[in-house]
């Protein structure tokens, strides 16, 4: 099929399954994963028009959104009629939609519990195969005045330096901050040293009025709050 045919064989399809046609005549909301991401393709292949490109695409990903984000750019080359523009095109997406998420409205900046702490910050260890260690810092009103990553590191772990954090808080005015780093392995629980330095950072917030509220361990399925779990 040439180009011409595959231009013609979206052109005659049903006007309501046109992705364009049916995003200006009924709204985005009104649009499949695979119709939204045909608007992105623009084209299909020598078989398959932008739409059956999608669908065969996100199927790969069993059709979900998060599996289909940590695509590389090799992983989605490898799709007939992916080239190098159109695999940079579906990744920034994605990311663009991941980082939306990191901007709640202004009312939901207020931390009243662990599920508010994750909610603003699962984003910022999506996906990542490394550690990454970050304070939250918050003012009197308990209202989050910034998140900033102390260190990074392997698989293994990452090194939560004290005088890091804490001229971070300084720099920031902190009234109090939350911790928080995650575990790729998935694992939940919290390592020795993950209580240890916990426990640390605790009492020298305490020697400069700079409560640590809480310290919070994230994978990709879930958190676990060591304040709520009543181990700080």
């Amino acid at each position: 099929m040439d180009k011409n045919e595959q231009k013609l064989k979206l052109k005659n399809m049903n006007l309501a399954d046109r992705p364009r046609e049916k995003l200006l005549a009924l709204g985005r909301k009104s649009l499949s994963d695979a119709e939204l991401l045909a608007i992105l393709l623009g084209t299909g292949n020598a078989t398959e028009n932008a739409v059956e490109l999608s669908k065969r695409i996100l199927g790969a990903y069993k059709h979900d959104l998060y599996e289909a984000g940590k695509a590389s750019l090799n992983d989605l080359c490898r799709f007939n009629g992916i080239g190098e523009v159109k695999a940079l095109s579906i990744i920034a997406a994605l990311e663009l939609g991941r980082r939306r998420r990191e901007y709640p409205e202004p009312d939901n900046f207020k931390i009243t519990c662990s599920r508010d702490l994750f909610n603003h910050l699962h984003t910022v260890f999506e996906d990542l195969n490394h550690e990454e260690f970050w304070v939250v810092i918050l003012n009197k009103a308990n209202m989050v005045k910034g998140k900033f990553m102390i260190s990074k590191g392997g698989m293994g772990g990452t090194i939560a330096d004290p005088k890091i954090i804490f001229t971070t808080a300084l720099q920031q005015n902190a009234a109090s901050l939350i911790l928080a780093h995650n575990h790729p392995s998935g694992n939940l629980s919290p390592s020795q040293e993950d209580i240890h330095i916990t426990r640390k950072l605790i009492e020298v917030g305490k020697l400069l009025e700079m409560p640590v509220l809480d310290h919070l361990i994230v994978t990709n399925s879930g958190y676990i709050s060591l304040a709520d779990e009543g181990i700080i």
